[in-house]
């Protein structure tokens, strides 16, 4: 049976802004920064999504991977025909856009605490301005540490950028499963790294975004480790149709992810992904 959010909020059409900026991070991937053409959305928090809509074509959700002033970027991999078209789309071009939805991620909960960002293939784009906040006034935190799994070193993103986290401080450790010839560092799955990386499982906050099998396996061996379940967050994710809690196609067991998610908690997660998908 579908759960209807009673604060469902209320369908808007969707604002028109502008390809500013438009970065190829892989052959199939890239990253367009937005800016709007008349009055801007309200700001987005790290962790939240945006329903973008290709014209003629048809709208998805995708998570903010940038936030600016009134500006700010996705990072978008082709895997259908509205993905395919946003991926092509040149500077200058304009698409629609709805939000910001959902819950993002509690930084303000991490204060005083190591900071670990685990990220699977393109589960780094939501989890990028988290890194940026994070950055941005490092006296909050202990240390920062990012671990980033991807399948081949040619499915990684933002490369200049995590030069940038490890010139400011943080610890940035990669793995593929599928190393070419020119690979020279970690292979295998991103848990791999939890032994190289500089934390204090019992008194970190963590970040987990990627496929599901690694979310779990990575949140399973922090409580392992002494990690808190309340001090892990998840970004989840669901075929997300309206954005508004309405229509039911992003729940979750008694969760609608636009609604009450994409972030929630490792006791929320647990339960839920140990349900078996049909």
């Amino acid at each position: 049976m579908t759960v209807l959010a009673p604060e469902a909020v209320p369908a808007r059409p969707p604002v028109p802004y502008r390809v500013a900026e438009r970065t190829r991070e892989t052959p199939d991937t890239s990253t367009i920064v937005l800016e709007p053409l008349r009055a801007a959305l309200p700001p987005f928090s790290p962790g939240q999504f945006a329903m973008v809509y290709a014209f003629g074509v048809g709208d998805i959700p995708l998570s903010v991977s940038r936030i600016e002033e009134t500006r700010f970027a996705h990072t978008v991999r082709t895997v259908g025909a509205v993905s395919g078209r946003i991926h092509r789309l040149e500077t200058g071009a304009t698409v629609g856009v709805r939000g910001p939805f959902g819950v993002g991620w509690d930084l303000s909960a991490a204060v005083g605490r190591d900071l670990l960002v685990v990220a699977g293939g393109l589960g780094l784009a939501p989890l990028r301005p988290l890194i940026t906040a994070a950055l941005a006034d490092p006296r909050l935190y202990g240390r920062l540490n990012v671990l980033i799994g991807a399948r081949s070193p040619g499915d990684l993103c933002y490369g200049a950028e995590r030069e940038r986290w490890r010139a400011a401080g943080a610890g940035v450790l990669t793995t593929v499963d599928r190393p070419d010839d020119t690979w020279r560092g970690d292979v295998g799955v991103v848990t791999g790294l939890l032994n190289r990386a500089a934390f204090d499982p019992g008194q970190a906050a963590a970040f987990l975004c990627g496929p599901e099998v690694m979310m779990r396996a990575t949140a399973r061996e922090l409580v392992r480790r002494g990690a808190a379940p309340e001090r892990i967050q998840l970004s989840l994710e669901r075929t997300m149709h309206c954005g508004t809690g309405h229509c039911g196609h992003c729940q979750l067991g008694p969760l609608l992810l636009c609604r009450d998610g994409p972030v929630i908690d490792w006791t929320a997660a647990e339960p839920l992904l140990n349900v078996r998908e049909l």
